[in-house]
């Protein structure tokens, strides 16, 4: 097993002094749909529950979740605008305007794996998307599947997928809302791709 270098245990012990200092834990619950606990917050991440505390961030066993999964959680608690974001408008994660830096990434390693690790295999995908808690999303866009996943409590992501034919080869998009952004920084968003990636292949 692969032991996690300091730096990683270093960056999350600094979230959670941030999270610590976090006042009006009513607000942080209202605004980002999330449950306030007696000495912390619990944030739904996909199908997986995470409660982050003053003493460390623990999922439903007791056991820490991912890096990327810490990050998340203790990031979207911090990022927690003043009030709900509203604009609900799907865009391509290079639709954002700070995306730049991380376009790239986004699809070698979340739209490109997905594609070709499911690629003659729609059924496969379907059931991973089932089981990572996805529901069928109803698009006007012309593909084989669409599924809706609740990333976290405001932030949604759809992911849509042409199957390979004889011209073309199997085809992966990640939409998010607009107002993702309002929640989450670029990294952070890009994490959410890569934790979706990795769930629907594991």
């Amino acid at each position: 097993m692969t032991e996690r270098a300091p730096v990683f245990d270093q960056i999350i012990a600094d979230y959670l002094q941030q999270v610590a200092a976090l006042d009006n834990g009513d607000r942080l619950s209202c605004t980002l749909g999330i449950a306030k606990t007696q000495n912390g917050f619990t944030v739904p991440l996909f199908n997986q529950s995470i409660t982050v505390t003053p003493d460390g961030i623990f999922d439903e066993k007791k056991a820490p979740p991912s890096h990327s999964a810490s990050v998340l959680a203790c990031k979207y608690l911090l990022l927690c605008p003043d009030t709900p974001q509203t604009d609900h408008t799907l865009v391509t994660y290079k639709d954002f305007k700070d995306a730049a830096l991380y376009v790239g990434g986004f699809k070698n390693t979340v739209e490109i794996p997905i594609a070709r690790a499911f690629s003659g295999r729609l059924d496969r995908l379907e059931a991973a998307c089932l089981a990572l808690g996805g529901r069928p999303f109803d698009t006007d866009v012309s593909c084989q599947l669409a599924y809706e996943f609740q990333a976290l409590p405001r932030v949604p992501v759809v992911l849509i997928f042409h199957d390979a034919d004889e011209d073309f080869p199997a085809q992966c998009t990640v939409l998010l809302c607009k107002n993702a952004a309002g929640y989450l920084d670029m990294e952070c968003l890009a994490m959410i791709g890569g934790i979706l990636a990795h769930r629907l292949q594991d």
